[in-house]
Formats: C-alpha cells, sequence, structure tokens
C-alpha cells in the first residue's frame, strides 16, 4: 500500500471546501510531491451534526478546464464566504472518503471513552455550538433578506430575467440551509429529552 502524504486544516464552521489560499497551496505541493492530498476537517459542524464533517481533494493541473458535471452533495457556506468559495470551485475536486480503525486506534478510543464517557452524555450541541446556531441562523436572515430586496416583485406575465433566476437559486439554497439547521436543533433537543428521561426521569 503506497503512503499518501498530504496536509490537513479546518474550517470552524464554515464546511469543508477549499479557499484560494488552500488551493494555491494544494497546487505548489502536487507540482513537487505526488500523491499529495488537501484534507479539511470542521470541527464545529461535526459537533453540530453528529458525525464527522471531512472532505479530501486535488486541484486539477494549471490551465485545465473541467468538464460541466451535474451539482455535488449540497453544503451551507456562510455568506462572508460564499465569493471565495465561489470563485475557485472549479479549480479542485472532491476524494470519496473512507475510514477504518486499527488495533491502536481501538485501543485509544476506548481509554478516552473510559476517561471522558460522563462529559459524552452529559453534552449537548445546542449549549456546546451555541455561538455557531446563532451565527447560522444570523447568516440565514441575511441570506432570506438579500433575495427578498433582488427577487422581482411584479405580477401577471412578467418576463423572468436570468438575474431573478440566479435569485431563485438563492432562495431555494437558504431553504435547505434553514431545514439542514432545523434538522440539527431538533436532534440537539431530541438528545436532550432522551438524557434527561432515561437519567432523570426514570429513577424517580
Amino acid at each position: 500500500m503506497e503512503n499518501v502524504i498530504g496536509w490537513y486544516h479546518s474550517h470552524p464552521g464554515y464546511g469543508c471546501w477549499l479557499s484560494g489560499i488552500d488551493v494555491s497551496t494544494q497546487m505548489l505541493n502536487q507540482q513537487f510531491q505526488e500523491p499529495f492530498v488537501a484534507i479539511v476537517v470542521d470541527p464545529v459542524r461535526t459537533v453540530s451534526a453528529g458525525k464527522v464533517n471531512l472532505g479530501a481533494f486535488r486541484t486539477y493541473p494549471k490551465g485545465f478546464k473541467p468538464p460541466n458535471e451535474g451539482p455535488s452533495e449540497y453544503q451551507s457556506i456562510p455568506l462572508h464566504k460564499i465569493e471565495d468559495f465561489g470563485v475557485h470551485c472549479k479549480q479542485y475536486y472532491p476524494l470519496d472518503v473512507s475510514y477504518f480503525k486499527s488495533q491502536l486506534d481501538h485501543r485509544l478510543l476506548d481509554l478516552l471513552w473510559n476517561k471522558y464517557w460522563v462529559n459524552t452524555l452529559s453534552s449537548n450541541s445546542l449549549l456546546t455550538n451555541g455561538d455557531y446556531t446563532t451565527g447560522q441562523v444570523l447568516d440565514l436572515s441575511e441570506k432570506l433578506e438579500q433575495a427578498e430586496q433582488r427577487i422581482g416583485h411584479g405580477s401577471g406575465f412578467s418576463v423572468v430575467t436570468d438575474i431573478e433566476k440566479k435569485e431563485e437559486t438563492k432562495l431555494a439554497r437558504a431553504t435547505k440551509d434553514s431545514s439542514k439547521l432545523t434538522i440539527e436543533a431538533i436532534h440537539g433537543l431530541m438528545s436532550q429529552v432522551i438524557k434527561d428521561r432515561l437519567f432523570n426521569q426514570l429513577r424517580n
């Protein structure tokens, strides 16, 4: 099995993708070290969603024009990061990611669980990620306000322009962001209710 080399960094709260600086870093290293992989982890969304939020990427060669592919898996991008994401999203491509656990990993995780299981069970993503959730709501509010301001309010048989279609697409994305945020909040509340039922009410 080949030893794959690369680098990793985190995008706390704004998803797994490559920024302009990330693309330049990855492109430079691919020229001198192969294979070379960029890994991005979002620890904040990992806690909020209850599953690892991780992506692996490689850049296209300089001057290469990628084919027009279908839409990849949707992910919510904060408003202040959308421009950086959009400018560079065609310069790299995602890799399939799979996980494995060695015997040493298994022993280390068991040791960590034995030491921190109380903290794990007593934690709640809504409390741990309170600032992140608040930020997501504010970001969603700004996206909806922008979409509402730019979409035409004509009636009858008005002609729909390309700009209006683009804004309607933004509105659809904001709707997906809203659904994702709602689901994560419901999961956090359900987790808290179940823990309260198991550890507080049943013993009474």
